[in-house]
């Protein structure tokens, strides 16, 4: 008798300083590629990667909360906000590892951006052998000439571990990576810093919820 797979989940952590339609774009089209019923959100508390958040972790979790609200496949992990050390993904996914039933399959989501950096992650190495890695690329997207730019060992490591089917990914529970392209939107955290630095509107740039609470908080000022 066969035995069944354990239900995927996709993760989706950053700064999220703010969080803003680009995350939860990207977020939404990578679980329904996938036909996830759980996507978890996880806000790093501190970010090993880029310098000192502008707002503290309180806020930013509080921000994205607000924005995973209605979305029945969002779920906000909060874990990586409440520790007091660095927030790394190889440890997140380890711990994840150690609560959910074995063989789930865990779907790490990130831009090819973010993937080629991957080399300077904390032990880079460990993520393939505890999560899938789905990169998002933006619509026309030339893979080969990204694929060129790329480190050596991340070009190794997408030859091995390259896979063109998405479904694939939810029947296994980790080892590969899927290229996708996703919405083009072209927002960024720093954009809207700027923005709500110089009084200009953040209107569709992030749910109103979230500009609600930036106002109201007199963040980024």
């Amino acid at each position: 008798m066969a035995t069944s797979v354990a239900k995927a989940i996709g993760l989706l952590g950053g700064t999220f300083d703010p969080i803003h339609y680009g995350h939860l774009r990207l977020a939404e089209e990578m679980g329904e590629l996938l036909g996830l019923d759980e996507v978890r959100i996880v806000p790093a508390g501190h970010p090993p990667h880029r310098g000192r958040p502008r707002v503290d972790a309180m806020h930013r979790l509080a921000m994205a909360r607000l924005a995973v609200a209605g979305n029945p496949r969002f779920v906000l992990d909060e874990r990586e906000v409440h520790k007091v050390t660095p927030s790394y993904s190889v440890e997140t996914l380890t711990a994840l590892r150690g609560e959910l039933p074995a063989g789930t399959p865990l779907i790490l989501f990130m831009g090819a951006d973010a993937f080629m950096g991957l080399t300077t992650w904390h032990r880079w190495q460990e993520l393939p052998e505890l999560a899938h890695l789905a990169v998002a690329h933006r619509p026309g997207f030339t893979s080969a000439v990204w694929e060129d730019a790329l480190p050596e060992p991340l070009r190794r490591l997408l030859a091995i571990r390259r896979c063109e089917q998405p479904g694939e990914l939810v029947e296994r529970p980790a080892g590969l990576i899927h290229l996708h392209a996703i919405t083009q939107l072209d927002i960024s955290a720093s954009q809207i810093r700027e923005r709500a630095l110089r009084g200009r509107s953040l209107r569709y740039l992030l749910p109103d919820s979230v500009i609600d609470y930036i106002q109201e908080n007199h963040l980024y000022v």
